[in-house]
């Protein structure tokens, strides 16, 4: 199974934290992850996943590897820039979002516009033109949880 996990390319330290533990998470169970590749929270969640021995997919926005982080396992290069969201986020059976900027927010949407469950710890929330909020983002509250829901909702996929 591949899980998409998404966040901000310059976070606070405590984003980062979290990341790391999503991508610990990850590898605990013989995950894959798939992410951007590059810094921030997508380093923190490869470094994590390596830590327990997990597996590391990162879809560059350029045409060189050897920009991915040293704990990205395969580089895919796209020469996309931002359009690889959609890619990252149809890779994973489910997202985790961890914090996020407005990228996070493009991957955040594309996920949910195709049916991919998307879990968050500390990231956006979602308020629609009628002022009521929306509850398409599971909400969780730690590492451990939001890799636990993210398998869950996946597993629950229909195809």
């Amino acid at each position: 199974m591949i899980i998409a996990v998404i966040g901000a390319g310059e976070p606070s330290k405590e984003v980062a934290e979290l990341a790391e533990e999503v991508g610990r998470e990850l590898g605990k169970r013989g995950l894959t992850m798939v992410c951007g590749g590059l810094g921030g929270v997508m380093e923190a969640a490869c470094r994590g996943a390596k830590a327990t021995g997990g597996t590391t997919i990162g879809v560059l926005p350029g045409s060189d590897p050897r920009a991915a982080n040293r704990w990205v396992d395969y580089p895919i290069c796209t020469g996309l820039s931002h359009a690889r969201n959609v890619i990252i986020v149809k890779t994973g059976r489910a997202a985790i979002a961890v914090g996020g900027a407005y990228g996070t927010l493009s991957e955040i949407g594309h996920a949910l516009s195709e049916g991919v469950p998307v879990i968050g710890l500390r990231t956006w929330g979602l308020v629609p033109g009628d002022g009521r909020p929306d509850s398409s983002i599971l909400v969780a509250e730690d590492a451990w949880e939001a890799v636990e829901m993210a398998v869950e909702a996946a597993e629950g996929r229909a195809s």
